[in-house]
């Protein structure tokens, strides 16, 4: 029997138990079509695996299968963390986990699937009474005392998907030895061990409560409320993406002092379609049309948006043109990082024990600014729970002051421990406005980084794999890089190879170590004029990704310039890797 002919059997015995009585009439009659095609490659990419915990937890598209997200998957999974959970808290009676969800379909009925199941094993579930920010979820976890968590989401994904963000009691997503613990037990369960039945004596809505609390803690992200207060008439448009923020983004604002917010009315309106979108990604510009057309009509000073689960921001601001300007997750982390460094230190408020954090592939231009003002900035692993992790282990010990990562997340205070866009997008305002104190505008402030810094520019290349075939792919192209590794890119000699899967470091022919918590599936070269380049497959989509930094030397604030050299170079580095 081939290869494929096994995958195909073990495929067609894994729906098979899916027809039993066990699964509602729906789920049957979709893998019985299933198993009646002709074409395998539906049955294959439905049931080659069980949907797993990756860098953003379960995510999947929905629909029948152990590789799609449906309730079943959802159940065996809430399942197995609940028996995690009993486990890793022997003898505990006062157990709880808190639930939310975003604007997605079905996330409703998966909400209160995962609650009524951690009810039925004993586990007290606070699930909010609609839906809620992911960085409210992290923060009711650690406001409510509870040891675990579970947001319905798929972020900023297409409407195909949804998923589940699973928590620990510290607020962040699970990490070792939790994750790998709980995709074992979650790997035991059948369907017929799953406690459906709702213990209604273990349930508790939360809701408004929580709200006014989260909102009271989002201002500990403030940094001068005076400035805030000289621009409280900052012209700001907010959309909300059909999601999350739509309601809790427009209060922080105001509790922060702003008083001149408008919203993008189209995409206030909660739909897990997003039919104002092609995709409810803030990185597409695509998603930011409709802010922008009010930013205009409206002569708005800036327009932010957060995607559906209002974890992750978008920024659009005024360039020197007068024009619409979409500022990247680089640089809008750069800015976030450069103002609260440079106002807490005006405003004596800066220590020597503050600390900031990054992720692996986001800008080593943060880790510069940080280096020249005293103020050390940790590098991490992909993911905010390596951000999470690094507040951890310095918590009671150092002050946290902010961290975050190049695809669109920060977190400017430490009461929640993900990213947090409603906390990030009041910062932005706070900024906004204290450039207007200054007669400059955000962008104006980009320019001001990049002289005294250096101009660069960053890119991510995101080659798509999708199914088994793909999965492959991905497996093999890593494989190869390792195996023979780039000894020049884009006619620039690597100097640096950066391998986090052994964690080991070759730099001009000498190995050393590479100080991490873990080993990760990520590569990084560094070239000798400045570039860097990360490879790493995605956690949570069927991708492999490339992150280019490319410098320019000599910026004289020509904006354009800068940014066609930088162009260039990574299109020399796309050809140097055969992308």
């Amino acid at each position: 029997m081939s290869n494929n002919e096994e995958l195909i059997a073990q495929c067609r015995q894994k729906a098979q138990e899916w027809l039993s009585p066990a699964f509602d009439e729906a789920t049957r009659k979709e893998v019985q079509a299933m198993l009646d095609d002709s074409d395998p490659t539906a049955l294959i990419d439905a049931f080659y695996q069980i949907l797993e915990f990756g860098t953003g937890g379960l995510r999947g598209i929905m629909g029948a299968g152990t590789n799609r997200m449906n309730k079943y998957i959802v159940g065996m999974a809430t399942q197995g963390f609940a028996n995690y959970v009993l486990k890793a808290f022997p003898g505990r009676k006062d157990l709880a986990a808190v639930i939310g969800h975003d604007c997605r379909n079905n996330g409703r009925m998966y909400a209160e699937t995962v609650a009524a199941i951690f009810t039925a094993n004993g586990i007290k579930a606070y699930l909010f009474e609609s839906l809620r920010p992911t960085p409210e979820i992290s923060f009711a976890i650690r406001q409510l005392g509870a040891q675990c968590g579970v947001n319905v989401t798929a972020s900023h994904n297409p409407k195909e998907y949804n998923g589940y963000k699973a928590y620990w009691e510290d607020g962040s997503q699970v990490l070792q030895p939790h994750d790998v613990g709980i995709v074992e037990e979650v790997k035991k369960v059948k369907i017929e061990d799953v406690k459906w039945e709702l213990n209604p004596d273990l349930l508790q809505i939360i809701g408004g409560e929580m709200d006014y609390d989260y909102m009271c803690a989002v201002k500990e992200g403030m940094v001068d409320q005076d400035v805030i207060l000289r621009n409280k008439d900052l012209n700001i448009v907010y959309s909300a993406m059909h999601g999350t923020g739509r309601v809790l983004v427009p209060l922080c604002l105001r509790s922060w002092g702003f008083q001149n917010i408008n919203v993008v009315p189209e995409q206030m309106v909660v739909d897990g379609n997003f039919p104002t979108v092609v995709s409810p990604n803030p990185e597409n510009a695509e998603a930011m049309t409709l802010g922008m057309k009010l930013g205009t009509k409206l002569n708005a000073d800036l327009v932010v948006a957060t995607d559906p689960d209002a974890d992750r921001l978008a920024i659009v601001c005024r360039n020197d043109k007068g024009d619409w300007q979409i500022l990247n997750g680089n640089q809008t982390a750069c800015m976030f990082y450069w103002y609260t460094i440079k106002n807490k230190k005006a405003l004596g408020q800066l220590k020597d024990s503050d600390f900031m954090v990054k992720t692996i592939v986001t800008s080593e231009l943060i880790a510069k600014i940080a280096r020249a003002n005293g103020v050390e900035c940790f590098d991490e692993y992909t993911g905010f729970k390596w951000i999470a992790y690094r507040i951890r282990v310095n918590e009671g010990k150092r002050k946290y002051i902010g961290g975050g990562e190049e695809s669109f997340g920060y977190l400017p205070y430490d009461k929640v421990r993900d990213k947090d866009a409603p906390a990030s997008i009041c910062l932005i305002c706070e900024i906004a406005a204290w450039a207007k104190d200054q007669g400059k505008t955000l962008y104006d402030l980009l320019l001001d980084i990049y002289k005294e810094y250096g101009f660069q520019k960053e890119a991510a290349i995101s080659v798509t794999k999708p199914g088994k075939s793909g999965a492959d792919e991905i497996k093999k192209m890593m494989e190869d890089f390792r195996a023979t590794p780039p000894t020049e890119i884009a006619g620039s000699k690597v100097v640096t190879v950066k391998d986090y899967k052994s964690l080991k470091q070759v730099s001009d022919g000498k190995e050393s170590a590479l100080d991490m918590p873990t080993t990760a599936n990520v590569l990084q070269w560094f070239t000798e004029d400045g570039m860097k380049i990360s490879v790493r497959p995605s956690g949570t989509e069927p991708k492999i990704k490339f992150y280019c930094e490319v410098p320019v030397a000599g910026f004289d604030g020509d904006y354009a310039a800068a940014t066609a050299k930088a162009d260039a170079r990574i299109n020399d580095i796309k050809k140097s890797l055969g992308l």
